[in-house]
């Protein structure tokens, strides 16, 4: 097969467009010169790159439909999808290469491996977390389908071509557990998450407040909240909002509660004579996601005066653009395995955005504290955080020291994209 074209699919039993990372599979295979049948749920618009791609073919699954009890459910949904992978798979080009991303593992997992066999493919898995932990979140590490998806997923790992994860840690731990190897393939930013220049953000916060939310705007057509023209050059208002930025698939690994609380804090701060000259703060918080309406049902009861919280669904394009013109950008993720990393920090690191991010087992293979970021660990060290980050903003004379320093280590981290990266790691598999 070396130096011919290949065709391949690309499973994601998940929304395509809310996969990042598969996407840019996709597109790296493209620029080998590979055909790319991808198949997953069309609940969102991928990148404008990867639907506009001629060698990228998209097959969509249908909806499950829903019963009301969880274990009816769950195996109504197994069996629904994987008649349905069964058929897209039948169906479209015969493959050279599957790669499919876990989690989740069933039924995807059986479906390819049995579907790659059959056809004399090879069966490459991408791990971006354990099927199993995330079940466990809901269910409990004792229940049985926990056990099941568990051992489903050290036996089929097992007889993969090539398994690809996400960390170092990851790796170690699919070879301690199951005797899988597996290759690190770190998330890195592509080219369309990078800094900006002022201009370009003052076009952006525009264009924020017309499509999104009139928050950003300024006096006048010509302003925003955070910047003015005068004599057609752009310049930042001396006194202006700070914007913090958080992004989410609202899912229970993610508790925003904590946000919500530091918020809350930073309020009573400005509210108390606001000793520490702190600005107005916008919070805008993208994504979509399981309890995203639980949080809205929460935050339509909340009346600042200081913070406001926008939770936007912004197009792919408008997303880089809005971490590039933040001042500080919030990661909640966990980790159910804390064997993964945030994508999200990814992306504002490739942004030049500093982060404060929760702390949990492996997260110093991308945040190192006090050298590029912060990490905390408990609400009162977030809102100490972002109190200090703040404090007499744009004025303080510490907190732009620490931001220049922080920006300068980033600017190493955006040398490697995601596209080199992926040529010197997968590329070989693919050749």
């Amino acid at each position: 097969m070396s130096g011919r074209k290949k065709y391949v699919k690309v499973v994601v039993l998940g929304d395509i467009g809310r996969s990042p990372r598969m996407q840019y599979h996709c597109k790296s295979l493209t620029e080998m010169g590979h055909q790319v049948d991808i198949i997953g749920y069309g609940d969102t618009e991928p990148m404008e790159s990867v639907k506009t791609d001629p060698l990228i073919l998209y097959h969509y699954m249908c909806p499950v439909p829903q019963f009301p009890m969880r274990l009816l459910n769950y195996a109504f949904k197994t069996i629904f999808q994987s008649l349905n992978l069964l058929f897209l798979l039948s169906i479209t080009s015969k493959s050279d290469i599957l790669v499919m991303q876990n989690p989740p593992a069933i039924p995807a997992v059986i479906i390819c491996w049995f579907y790659t066999r059959l056809v004399g493919a090879k069966f490459i898995i991408d791990w971006h977390n354990y099927a199993h932990t995330i079940m466990a979140l809901n269910v409990g590490t004792s229940h049985p389908l926990v056990k099941v998806t568990k051992k489903v997923e050290a036996i089929f790992g097992k007889k993969a071509d090539h398994n690809f994860c996400v960390t170092k840690a990851m790796k170690d731990d699919l070879c301690k557990q199951y005797g899988i190897e597996a290759t690190t393939l770190y998330d890195r930013p592509p080219l369309m998450f990078k800094s900006i220049t002022l201009e370009d953000k003052h076009k952006f916060l525009l264009h924020c407040g017309q499509t999104y939310h009139k928050v950003f705007l300024g006096e006048n057509d010509e302003t925003t909240a955070f910047t003015e023209v005068a004599d057609g050059v752009v310049s930042l208002k001396p006194k202006r909002p700070g914007l913090l930025v958080s992004s989410t698939s609202w899912t229970e690994d993610e508790d925003f509660s904590v946000l919500l609380t530091v918020l809350q804090d930073y309020e009573r701060q400005c509210q108390n004579g606001n000793p520490r000259q702190l600005p107005e703060l916008i919070c805008a918080i993208t994504g979509k996601g399981p309890l995203k309406e639980y949080y809205l049902h929460k935050l339509s009861k909340l009346s600042w005066n200081f913070v406001t919280i926008i939770t936007p669904w912004l197009e792919p394009e408008d997303y880089p653009l809005l971490l590039a013109s933040a001042d500080l950008g919030v990661s909640l993720h966990t980790s159910s395995s804390g064997l993964d990393l945030p994508m999200k920090v990814v992306d504002m690191f490739g942004c030049g955005l500093p982060v404060c991010a929760f702390n949990f087992k492996c997260l110093d293979e991308l945040v190192k504290h006090g050298e590029n970021s912060f990490v905390f660990s408990t609400p009162q060290e977030l809102s100490k955080l972002l109190l200090d980050w703040f404090e007499n903003y744009p004025n303080n004379d510490k907190q732009q020291h620490i931001e220049s320093k922080f920006k300068t280590e980033l600017k190493t981290f955006q040398n490697l994209r995601w596209q080199e990266n992926w040529r010197l790691v997968a590329g070989p598999i693919f050749e």
